[in-house]
């Protein structure tokens, strides 16, 4: 395909051109949902002119729907997006990227979307949808998927779908652990019952804080109740989880003065299923927190890592260096700062 794209890009240059053109209204118009044009150019940062000859052709060949409201992505759009994205990778280098981050952390499968999601919302979406992808391009009937909190994840819940085998009927959705106590649309909770009911799955819910002391601790893991959730949770076959910095991380739990220079002192930079992690993967601190467990993680089947934006590029770096991952979905920024890291060599 690279090898395709080079002499297109030597014989018809402005094709080449047009065609990352007409790729990038594509997504942008399924990225925003219903939008009208003025809009659409100024996210695209093109003029109205350029913009309108383009949608009316994308019209013309049944690939977006314009309505009084504005315009969307029709299903054969929707379709030839899906068909386009591997060579659109090749094209932007994002392929290049991917391979490079699996071999370097020895994972499976890497997933990078263009853009970074810090800095717009429509990135931020996509991230979403690469995530659900991900997820149900795993998840099969009779499952149990153990899902953490976050805006990251929620956007994941947001963007999914039915799965193109059906509905995942049988399987259950469950908490990786208990709620923050921050918004209730962030919360593991919330967000694993939305995936379930998205993808006709069923789920439990484990209605205890995230943070507990000793004592409620003891006498909540004794409830059989609880352990019956709990169980379900630390069996899960995947784990789907976003990535945090240590110290935002910790802010958000509402963690003491001495309980955060005590994380910075043991050098934590990422937090990840309730556990604080150093720049080389090694746990350095853990939360008393019903749910799962760092021996649950390790035997885990299929665990799924989702951040972006350059700020968490050392805490995925941290996560990834734990050596759990399997599949990891993150941003073009993300994965720009990761390969800086790891001296990535990238293609001319």
């Amino acid at each position: 395909m690279r090898h395709l794209l080079e002499i297109q890009e030597q014989l018809l240059p402005d094709l080449m051109d047009t065609l990352k053109r007409r790729y990038t209204v594509l997504r942008q118009i399924r990225s925003q949902g219903m939008v009208g044009r003025r809009t659409l150019a100024a996210s695209l940062a093109m003029t109205e002119r350029v913009l309108r000859a383009e949608t009316d052709f994308l019209k013309s060949q049944g690939l977006l729907e314009i309505e009084s409201l504005g315009m969307r992505i029709s299903r054969s759009g929707e379709l030839l997006l899906d068909q386009l994205e591997p060579a659109m990778k090749d094209l932007f280098g994002l392929d290049d990227l991917e391979e490079q981050i699996r071999e370097a952390y020895g994972l499976r499968k890497v997933v990078v979307v263009p853009g970074d999601s810090e800095s717009s919302p429509d990135v931020k979406r996509e991230l979403g949808r690469a995530g659900a992808r991900a997820l149900l391009q795993e998840a099969r009937i009779g499952d149990t998927i153990a899902v953490t909190g976050g805006s990251t994840l929620a956007e994941v819940a947001e963007q999914m779908g039915s799965p193109a085998g059906g509905p995942l009927k049988g399987a259950w959705f469950v908490p990786a652990r208990g709620g923050l106590g921050e918004s209730v649309e962030i919360q593991a909770n919330t967000i694993a019952s939305k995936m379930a009911k998205k993808v006709g799955a069923e789920y439990r819910l484990l209605h205890v804080p995230d943070l507990l002391s000793d004592d409620a601790y003891q006498s909540l893991v004794q409830d059989p109740n609880i352990q019956e959730i709990v169980d379900s949770i630390r069996s899960s076959r995947i784990i789907i989880h976003g990535i945090g910095d240590a110290m935002e991380m910790a802010r958000r739990r509402r963690l003491g003065p001495e309980a955060m220079e005590d994380l910075r002192k043991e050098g934590a930079v990422a937090e990840s299923f309730g556990y604080y992690f150093s720049e080389e993967g090694t746990v350095v601190h853990r939360m008393l927190t019903l749910g799962l467990r760092l021996e649950d993680i390790v035997r885990t089947e299929i665990i799924i890592g989702i951040a972006g934006g350059v700020s968490k590029a050392q805490a995925i770096h941290s996560v990834l260096k734990f050596g759990q991952e399997d599949i990891l979905v993150l941003d073009e920024a993300a994965a720009m700062e990761l390969c800086a890291r790891i001296a990535c060599r990238r293609e001319p």
